[in-house]
């Protein structure tokens, strides 16, 4: 399939959504989707700003390298949850998914408690280093790998049954975990309650590279693909007909996110909604379909939320360490009142 094809495919796509919308009743402003991302770009300048520079207490260069740091890990967790769940939406073609459906948080708490419950809570520190973040990761895209392959090569393999597969497997690993939870010491189970929330304030510097080596490759791969991702918006049987491997690229697309969801969770904690939040924003914010513009969109949102919400909650709340539970609890709201909604979405 040509260039030329995919990008007339996403514009009649674009004509398609935008009929929608008319006949939804909705009005969208003026402004056109480069100038939103200037206009959100803008604003994300502005809160870092604010973020490393005002309220600074004490040494400025020791002040300033640890908002550096979490400055860092705010961007990575921006970029892995915000596109990682917009893709997941595109290959799903359903807005009130999030991949943490498929289990994957549930699985990266399992590994953390038995870790605890076979070598005490120490070995959460000792074991602490890069080593660990690649394991981690490593074995959380294994398994989503040899699930979509063994779902997928079967002969009634779908999408809708690897999600199904995915929330049971998700279920048993959170039956299992809290199991295990309940035969630990209360000093044990203190520190592994450390890490089962998102956490931007203990990422280690030397994670950062890494991790941002892994977003920027995966980022380059994504833009390549954007015409064929809007191509997936119209659906199997279109996008087959097209010239798509739908098959081939429905594979490829899941194992990014695993690696996008993976690296996020092994870095920063759980974050089960903070993506699907910032999916949304970004469809609202963006006006088009359109994976050019919504994928820089979810990453600013995202980076956006985190640092302005950091900055809010520090130095005005002194509750610097609540952020994270407040998305959770927001995102929670969201993902029911939209559920409430699904006969518009």
């Amino acid at each position: 399939m040509s260039s030329a094809d995919v990008k007339a495919v996403a514009a009649a796509a674009e004509v398609s959504r935008g009929m929608r919308l008319r006949r939804g009743g909705r009005r969208l402003p003026s402004l056109s989707p480069k100038a939103r991302l200037l206009l959100a770009a803008g604003i994300l300048v502005i809160a870092i700003a604010c973020y490393l520079l005002l309220f600074i207490r004490g040494s400025f260069a020791f002040s300033f390298d640890r908002r550096l740091t979490m400055l860092g890990a705010m961007t990575i967790a921006a970029f892995t949850q915000g596109v990682g769940t917009v893709i997941f939406h595109t290959v799903t073609s359903n807005r009130i998914l999030s991949p943490s459906i498929m289990g994957f948080d549930s699985l990266y708490t399992l590994m953390q408690t038995l870790m605890v419950f076979f070598f005490g809570g120490a070995a959460l520190a000792q074991t602490e280093g890069i080593p660990k973040l690649l394991a981690q990761t490593a074995l959380m895209v294994v398994f989503a790998t040899i699930l979509y392959r063994w779902l997928f090569s079967g002969r009634f393999g779908s999408l809708f049954l690897l999600l199904l597969v995915g929330v049971v497997f998700g279920m048993a690993f959170d039956s299992l975990s809290t199991f295990v939870q309940r035969l630990l010491d209360p000093t044990d189970y203190d520190l592994l309650s450390t890490r089962l929330f998102g956490r931007m304030s203990n990422v280690e510097a030397g994670y950062l590279p890494i991790a941002a080596g892994i977003c920027v490759l995966v980022a380059l791969f994504l833009w390549q693909r954007r015409h064929r991702l809007d191509t997936l918006l119209l659906g199997r049987e279109t996008a087959t007909s097209l010239g798509i491997s739908y098959k081939r690229e429905l594979t490829l697309m899941l194992i990014v996110i695993a690696l996008l969801v993976a690296l996020s969770t092994a870095l920063v904690g759980p974050m089960t909604f903070f993506g699907f939040v910032v999916a949304i924003l970004s469809y609202q914010f963006t006006g088009t379909h359109k994976h050019a513009y919504v994928m820089p969109m979810a990453f600013l949102v995202g980076l956006t939320t985190l640092v302005a919400g950091q900055f809010v909650l520090q130095h005005i709340f002194y509750a610097s360490g609540m952020l994270s539970v407040i998305i959770e609890f927001g995102g929670g709201i969201l993902f029911l009142i939209l559920i409430l909604r699904k006969g518009t979405l």
